[in-house]
């Protein structure tokens, strides 16, 4: 008896590899893809402007990192007693302008020379709807929570979405030709919307990132929100919110993604991985036992092997807390 739908994803042609580098620009269901990317030791860097939701900002991000924009002062606003950036999520405020400026710089320099060496750019796009400062009629990747009668909230259009992405895509693939991007659509509802305005605007997404996905040949479409939405489809799967997809429909998600997009000959190496990253997680009860001398000693030698074998790992920060003696 089946008692659910089925959906037949199919593989990459040229599935992402340990040695590929990965970046991932987008909303917070993109933090959860980057999240398990790195527990697993593969090569990424995440939000370099933090966390945003619409396709203006994703794609005016990509474009800061392309041209290697640098921001000074004029670019900051003070609300609220710290300083901000319209531009960048509040990971960046400071109440010192210039260590706000120092971190959200140190970001775009990070974000300009991985870009230029990106295998693959992973953008989840979470809601077409824009916010713009109605003082200078600009879009805006954060609020701040500054105050509502500051904004203008507007539903993009497709051909808006299609077009400012596209242009994006352009350049970045001028800058780099050996990018391939996968697109994904958030499963989080954006329920302050309304139920039906969020239908409408993740809507709209899917259909501008279909668009763009038959424009491109290197651009793929990863159905991380049918999966949530059609194939899991029960509030079970959601957290307490019923916004947020819970720990059990992201890992569901995340093994999808897995089996379609990453190359089957990394998958050992995963398992290997996990396996050293779970026990450097571990938290002794009796540190001071002989027990656990052996324990650590046994997976420092794991560890050992496992970077001789694969020199492209990086599990340093695992290897010092193996070899680590314990003080007391």
């Amino acid at each position: 008896m089946q008692l659910n739908l089925t959906l037949d994803i199919p593989q990459l042609p040229q599935p992402i590899t340990y040695t590929d580098n990965v970046l991932l620009v987008g909303s917070c269901f993109t933090e959860h893809i980057a999240d398990r990317l790195q527990e697993h030791k593969f090569n990424i860097l995440s939000n370099p402007h933090g966390i945003m939701f619409n396709p203006l900002s994703v794609a005016y991000s990509l474009d800061s990192y392309i041209y290697h924009r640098l921001y000074s002062k004029d670019d900051l606003f003070y609300l609220n007693e710290i300083w901000n950036s319209w531009d960048h999520h509040t990971r960046f405020s400071n109440v010192n302008p210039l260590a706000a400026l120092a971190g959200i710089n140190q970001s775009q320099d990070n974000a300009a020379d991985f870009i230029r060496q990106a295998d693959w750019l992973i953008i989840t796009l979470g809601t077409a709807f824009q916010y713009y400062l109605k003082e200078t009629n600009s879009p805006v990747a954060n609020n701040h929570r500054a105050p509502a009668q500051l904004f203008e909230k507007r539903l993009l259009p497709i051909d808006e979405i299609t077009e400012a992405l596209c242009a994006t895509l352009e350049k970045l693939y001028d800058l780099n030709p050996k990018v391939q991007v996968i697109f994904t659509i958030s499963p989080v509802r954006h329920i302050r919307d309304g139920v039906m305005d969020n239908n409408r605007s993740k809507a709209r997404l899917i259909e501008a990132v279909h668009e763009i996905c038959k424009l491109f040949e290197r651009t793929h479409y990863f159905p991380a929100y049918e999966l949530v939405i059609d194939i899991l489809r029960d509030y079970r799967y959601y957290d307490i919110d019923f916004v947020h997809p819970n720990y059990l429909a992201t890992e569901f998600v995340w093994e999808q993604f897995a089996r379609s997009c990453i190359h089957p000959d990394a998958v050992p190496v995963m398992q290997q991985v996990q396996d050293i990253v779970t026990a450097r997680s571990h938290r002794a009860r009796f540190p001071q036992t002989e027990a656990h001398r052996k324990f650590k000693e046994a997976y420092a030698a794991k560890t050992i092997e496992l970077m001789n074998r694969y020199p492209f790992l990086n599990l340093r920060e695992e290897l010092d807390y193996f070899s680590a003696t314990e003080q007391f």
